[in-house]
């Protein structure tokens, strides 16, 4: 019978179908199955087979060579509790006389089977058995895995409860060469095979070969698979290789005594960059060294901007994927680059597209969200993708930006893997098939993430996560991660790994792990949405944690909209919806727009505050409210409990860059002059807000990827990070990839096709000049960066709100008295309307006001025009503009 996972799985399970697996054994001693009937009236019993040799044909079964029996029981409340997605089956108990046989039927094949009183088979399936597994090997939470080093000698475990039989594969070289094998010792309480090897096996290569019973092979097979706790690897990630990372040879110069650059003082700010965007286009760089970890440790145009940044305040170079990943060949000579003069081609042409899709599975570039081993570095951006060159070179790139002034996040992706099955990539589910992936109800694997979901809430999973977090904090000295799709983790999971890196020491470990960063995707969707199978990591959960969560709020107020709108043309408070209309009618009425830009305000508000639950501001219609009484797409606009919690941005990797976003939706007539003053006051509700500050790289000199909203697989071309602004932005490189994109050439072709969009030097020396004074001045005060919900709601308000409220205005107050020397106080103006406004802020009345010296002695003749009248407390700032005014304490105001 053909069911989908959303029907009834009474009706599913009822029926002889050993292709799925509606039954979970879920401890040693309990069956969950949702068979039809009452199952008091039937005979129920687990079937095993050491050789997997039982099939299903007319009606019977065949093969077997072994029965556990079982017997109706209750599905007790603390087991409900940890697998809430059960509720509403029947729940079996494992016959105490069968108990024995428990820790073998593991070893083989197990079909759960209902039977009438003549013994005939009434149903049957297969059996996930991840529950039972973390219930008989708990003990394997304190096992040694992966290779470990001890005067010289290397011993390697990896767990494999399911195998019958674990061997070690020992190879000279990468590829090719003799194959030796020796045997490994199976620990039966942990389920952890191991070899204690040679000194002579530093360097060599090794597999494991695996003979285990695999459900997607229909049988027993002998697998050969890598270790999912390596440390290094061959080119194509075929085999693993003996390294010590303590090894000094993996050591480049003065990283024993490699220094940080201080904790940020302030809440840090952080640019996202990818590795290959960094320098793939960057001419002061050899060509053979774009885009890889070498770019990171030499002079360049890219290096010395972002020292310049670090300079201006930027603390943290946020790198996505970097871990080995799957769709990038690591050598350079088996990839192929799209052919062609590109840029010479017209700026809306489909051609472009067209040739960079011919390559896309065989270039140089992906965002690398699809991993193979979450704990060896990446290899194509390596000299040598075979062995520890890679090792070497990433240490390098983190000592490079660490001596730029910046600490460095690695965007980290355990809640998928490349592959599932019996596919030659899927480490680790023919290591222990059906254990590291989350099944759905029928045994199918989750995809929810758009590729094979992994299950931290089991044990080993969960623990690889926190192993392979605390590695690359301790032997790599990554100061952050940032969490993919955090929601798909387990809160406890997330918790666990901040415990472990609070426990690593300068003295013990040579890092503070308490200084480390954490944050993530707190995004609730799928099989786990709701806490359908655990408490998740979703932005509301994570408050109180000091674990931050990107917010999307202030990205829909400030873009306007949404990611998924039909029409890309909806406006915002930073895209025009504010005195300056497009054509679009997906903005509505006058009215409409009126009433929704005075909610982005609130929402903007809540942001630059942190976004705390708890914080009350009076709202646009005048009413005191609570953040989390404003509402934001049937949730609350408010959800976290300190600041630091929350990770404010309005462009990343995904979706469209910030300058394409406002392509589509200011007024095609709106000068190049204009549209740099609405980028600069855009990235202005990020960096003058508390929380932490998230831009994407690029977005300082307004970078486009000529409109591609998902550019994970567009090639170096429209992901192009130009450092010469001779070369342009980006934009004007074509129509999109038609992928993903199609729907929304009508809009994009026209504006491509516009020369008056494309910026020239001095528009973009222009937003890289203000974006860095926005750094400055964020750097320059610790009002950005208040501590708890108690000191934001004594010192930010929002003096100009309610009836009073300007459309397209936000005036925010920040009292400095006792918290900064220099200052009483500081008021940001975010004025987004094409005219100058005044707003007046009583508790300035006869106060000395002047604009922050950063901006007085600036690049932006417009901002020096903001004035103050200390007469009646008025601030004057003109059209388009972020204006920061300073009430010195006593003396000139630092720069």
């Amino acid at each position: 019978m053909s069911q989908t996972i959303d029907e009834d799985p009474h009706v599913a399970a009822g029926d002889i179908d050993l292709g799925r697996a509606w039954a979970h054994w879920i401890d040693r001693e309990t069956v969950v199955w949702a068979a039809e009937g009452d199952p008091a009236g039937f005979d129920h019993s687990l079937l095993l087979s050491g050789e997997g040799d039982i099939s299903s044909a007319n009606g019977e079964l065949t093969g077997g060579d072994g029965v556990i029996r079982l017997s109706p029981a209750a599905l007790t409340a603390e087991r409900l509790a940890v697998r809430p997605h059960l509720a509403g089956r029947a729940a079996f108990r494992v016959d105490p006389r069968d108990a024995g046989l428990v820790p073998s039927a593991l070893r083989g094949q197990v079909v759960a089977v209902r039977r009438d009183s003549s013994g005939a088979p009434l149903a049957a399936t297969g059996v996930q058995v991840a529950g039972v597994l973390d219930d008989l090997y708990r003990a394997a939470a304190d096992a040694e895995l992966g290779p470990v080093w001890e005067d010289g000698v290397p011993r390697v475990s990896v767990w494999a409860p399911t195998a019958q039989d674990v061997r070690l594969a020992l190879y000279d070289g990468p590829s090719g060469g003799r194959r030796t094998v020796r045997r490994m010792r199976r620990d039966d309480v942990t389920g952890v095979w191991s070899v204690t090897g040679e000194p002579s096996w530093r360097g060599r290569y090794y597999t494991f070969l695996v003979r285990v019973y695999a459900p997607a092979a229909g049988g027993v097979v002998v697998n050969e698979v890598t270790d999912p706790y390596g440390l290094s690897l061959s080119a194509g990630s075929a085999r693993g290789q003996f390294a010590d990372l303590a090894d000094p040879a993996l050591a480049p110069k003065g990283w024993a005594g490699l220094r940080k650059p201080p904790v940020a003082r302030h809440r840090p700010t952080i640019h996202e960059l990818h590795v290959r965007d960094f320098s793939a286009c960057d001419p002061t760089v050899p060509e053979e060294v774009r885009g890889t970890y070498a770019a990171f440790a030499r002079d360049s145009a890219g290096m010395a901007e972002l020292r310049s940044l670090a300079r201006d305040g930027l603390t943290h170079v946020h790198l996505l994927p970097v871990f080995d990943f799957a769709t990038v060949p690591d050598r350079r000579s088996e990839r192929a680059e799209p052919e062609g003069d590109l840029a010479s081609m017209p700026p809306d042409s489909e051609r472009q597209q067209e040739r960079v899709a011919l390559t896309a599975a065989r270039d140089s570039f992906n965002w690398g969200y699809d991993p193979l081993h979450h704990t060896v570095p990446e290899g194509s951006y390596a000299s040598d993708p075979d062995g520890t060159a890679r090792i070497v070179e990433f240490r390098e790139m983190v000592a490079g930006l660490n001596r730029a002034g910046l600490r460095v996040v690695m965007d980290v992706v355990y809640n998928h893997a490349y592959a599932c099955g019996q596919h030659p990539s899927a480490v680790l589910d023919r290591l222990v098939p059906g254990y590291y992936h989350r099944l759905l109800d029928d045994g199918s694997v989750a995809t929810s993430t758009c590729c094979a979901n992994t299950a931290p809430e089991h044990l080993m999973m969960g623990r690889l996560v926190v192993d392979s977090i605390v590695t690359w904090a301790r032997e790599y000295r990554v100061d952050g991660f940032r969490f993919d799709l955090m929601g798909h983790h387990p809160k406890a999971n997330i918790l666990a790994v901040r415990e472990a890196l609070d426990r690593l020491t300068p003295g013990v470990d040579g890092v503070d792990g308490s200084s480390v960063l954490l944050y993530g995707e707190g995004w609730d969707f799928g099989e786990v949405a709701g806490g359908a199978r655990f408490e998740q990591a979703t932005q509301t959960a994570m408050a109180g944690t000091g674990i931050a969560t990107f917010s999307d709020r202030l990205r829909d107020a400030v873009r306007g909209g949404g990611p998924f709108d039909a029409d890309p043309r909806v406006q915002g408070f930073g895209s025009g919806l504010a005195g300056a209309p497009n054509d679009s009618p997906a903005n509505g009425t006058p009215e409409q727009r009126r009433e929704r830009l005075l909610y982005y305000q609130d929402l903007i508000k809540a942001e630059l505050a942190g976004n705390l639950r708890d914080y009350a501001f009076t709202a646009s219609d005048g009413r005191w409210a609570r953040a989390s009484e404003i509402g934001y797409n049937g949730t609350s606009a408010g959800y976290a409990a300190a600041p630091g919690e929350v990770v404010t941005y309005v462009d990343a990797h995904d979706n469209e860059t910030l300058f394409d976003a406002l392509a589509y939706k200011l007024p095609r007539s709106t000068t190049m002059a204009d549209r740099v003053r609405m980028q600069t006051l855009s990235l202005a509700t990020v960096l003058l807000g508390q929380g932490i500050a998230f831009v994407h790289a690029g977005s300082e000199r307004l970078r486009s990827k000529s409109f591609d909203r998902n550019s994970y697989d567009s090639g170096d071309w429209f992901n192009r990070l130009l450092w010469d602004c001779e070369q342009g932005n980006g934009f004007g490189g074509g129509l999109p990839p038609r992928a993903g994109n199609e729907a929304r050439w009508q809009y994009a072709g026209p504006l491509l096709a516009d020369p008056a969009l494309r910026p020239d030097c001095a528009a973009i020396r222009a937003a890289r000049a203000g974006y860095g004074e926005l750094l400055r001045i964020r750097a320059s005060s610790p009002v950005f960066a208040l501590g708890s919900l108690e000191e934001v709601q004594a010192r930010l308000s929002f003096p100009v709100a309610g009836p009073d409220e300007i459309p397209g205005v936000v005036t925010m107050h920040l009292d400095a008295s006792g918290l900064d020397p220099d200052l009483t106080s500081l008021t940001v103006v975010l004025n987004a309307t094409p005219e100058t406004v005044t707003q007046t802020v009583a508790a300035l009345r006869d106060a000395r006001v002047e604009l922050h010296p950063v901006q007085a002695g600036g690049h932006d003749p417009v901002v020096r025009e903001s004035g103050f009248d200390p007469a009646t407390g008025t601030l004057s700032v003109p059209a388009r503009t972020a204006s920061v005014f300073v009430r010195p304490s006593v003396g000139p105001t630092r720069a």
